[in-house]
């Protein structure tokens, strides 16, 4: 009798098992590089074209406040495959790699462990090694298929060796990714195993590189500027700000003088990404899987494109550090109803919204939440009171740490040294969301600043018990510290 008990037990378990399997989506995760929410129609831009990222839009959930917690690539996106804020990764340009035993912990280890065939396409921005401050590899056995490549990889297909293949039917890196991605959606399809494919672009970064496919796209175009726009609209910022390199392409990335030029590179670079959406897109139909695969676009920092007289990213006004974010699961009744979601999401949310979905349980180590509830009540749910911004990249004077909420945001800059002084801003987001007016001394909101202060404190807290002892994370507890005097802290940041 056991044997037919035993076979009894497992026909009757077989059908829920792979019932089970065929519910787990396939994830299509893209990233753009330095891509600001203003270089998109769904975002309110009248001057560009981005028909299918718009969409993606409409069938979607369009969220209005997220942000990247740091607005560098590196730092963005370990923070984005494991789900920690920087200081938890020890992961940036100027630190260091990002160790091995927090990639294990990554959503790509995860989700190919739990069963889901995984590829990479394009800058993945990080390298991994097995202890701090070594030299580190990039992790090409660690996915099934492989076409990322090192630093900043090239807008060149052919210079890109692992998706040199595609460099004769496309010769520019974006639509080549596409291609990339129409293979393997295509591939995985015919497998009995849910996907997960992520591919991040190189586009819009600098050098501006369009593809000369679409220079008729923007010919001769004018562009209106961001009301914020010019050197006139940044007074208000602090002295630490103007000291980086952010400061200076203002004028030498040509925002100053050559504005409708710069801006339609820019924007053919991101109209590059929309046709190359489009292929991904077209490839899932034509497969037969998008109707079970969620698509998630983001970018790893946004752009100041001239707004307040800066050029670049890196710092944690709006432009540099809130992006676009697109979410579309075919499988909800939320789907195609063109709706919005004003609540704070941040980097973090990808690892552990991506774990969920694949039904891979979330260490309870990572600082970001699934972004499921708030697609399940975009108008009412919420995952964060508020989010850090972090920048201790480039120079010591511009390093900085701020928090910000669904309406406010607070930035202490604690450079004091060279007749410079510690500064606070303060801005009401949901009233000035361009950033003009500082309340940090504005008599009738102290109690607004004393409030931020406090949220402030709290996020430095969790720096200083959670941050990594390696690669120079664990003296920011103390240099960004507000009511600590300078000459105490200097020999720190110096």
């Amino acid at each position: 009798m056991k044997p037919s008990l035993t076979l009894a037990f497992l026909l009757a378990f077989l059908p829920f098992s792979m019932g089970a399997e065929e519910k787990r989506p396939n994830v299509v995760f893209l990233l753009a590089d330095d891509q600001s929410t203003y270089s998109m129609g769904c975002f309110g831009n009248a001057d560009v074209q981005t028909p299918n990222l718009d969409a993606l839009a409409a069938d979607g959930i369009v969220f209005d406040h997220h942000y990247d917690t740091t607005a560098i690539c590196m730092a963005s996106r370990a923070s984005i495959l494991t789900g920690k804020f920087e200081y938890k990764t020890g992961c940036n340009f100027e630190h260091g790699p990002l160790i091995r035993e927090l990639w294990q912990q990554s959503y790509p280890i995860l989700m190919r462990e739990a069963g889901y065939q995984t590829a990479i396409a394009g800058k993945i921005g990080i390298e991994v090694t097995e202890k701090p401050n070594a030299k580190g590899v990039l992790p090409e056995s660690d996915f099934d298929r492989w076409g990322a490549g090192p630093g900043q990889t090239n807008y060149q297909t052919k210079k890109n060796p692992s998706i040199a293949q595609y460099a004769e039917e496309f010769p520019h890196s974006s639509r080549a990714y596409g291609a990339f991605g129409r293979d393997f959606i295509r591939d995985a399809a015919k497998q009995d195993r849910p996907f997960c494919l992520s591919i991040s672009f190189k586009a819009p970064h600098m050098p501006d590189t369009p593809d000369p496919a679409f220079d008729d796209i923007y010919a001769g175009k004018t562009f209106t500027k961001p009301a914020n726009f010019g050197r006139e609209a940044g007074m208000h910022f602090s002295e630490q700000s103007r000291q980086g390199r952010q400061y200076e392409r203002f004028i030498s990335w040509g925002y100053a003088d050559r504005y409708d030029e710069v801006m339609a590179k820019y924007h053919q670079l991101v109209y590059g990404i929309d046709v190359a959406v489009g292929m991904i897109r077209q490839a899932l139909e034509d497969s037969g899987v998008a109707d079970n695969t969620v698509i998630i676009y983001t970018s790893d920092n946004g752009f100041l494109c001239g707004s307040h007289g800066y050029g670049s990213k890196v710092l944690p006004y709006e432009e540099a550090s809130r992006v676009p974010l697109i979410m579309f699961d075919p499988r909800h009744p939320n789907s195609r109803k063109g709706l919005r979601c004003d609540a704070l999401t941040g980097n973090v949310d990808f690892a552990p919204t991506l774990l969920e979905l694949a039904g891979v349980p979330i260490p309870d180590s990572l600082d970001g939440k699934s972004l499921l509830p708030l697609y399940d009540e975009p108008e009412t749910a919420a995952i964060h009171e508020s989010l850090p911004l972090i920048n201790v990249w480039g120079p010591k004077q511009v390093h900085s740490f701020g928090v910000v909420t669904k309406d406010w945001k607070y930035i202490f800059w604690p450079w004091a040294a060279d007749d410079f002084r510690a500064t606070e801003e303060l801005y009401h987001l949901e009233k000035d969301r361009m950033e003009m007016i500082n309340h940090a001394g504005d008599s009738s909101q102290v109690s607004v600043l004393e409030a931020m202060r406090q949220t402030y404190d709290a996020a430095l807290d969790h720096w200083k018990t959670e941050s990594v002892d390696f690669h120079g994370y664990a003296p920011f507890g103390t240099i960004f510290e507000r009511e600590t005097p300078w000459k105490e802290k200097a020999s720190l940041a110096k």
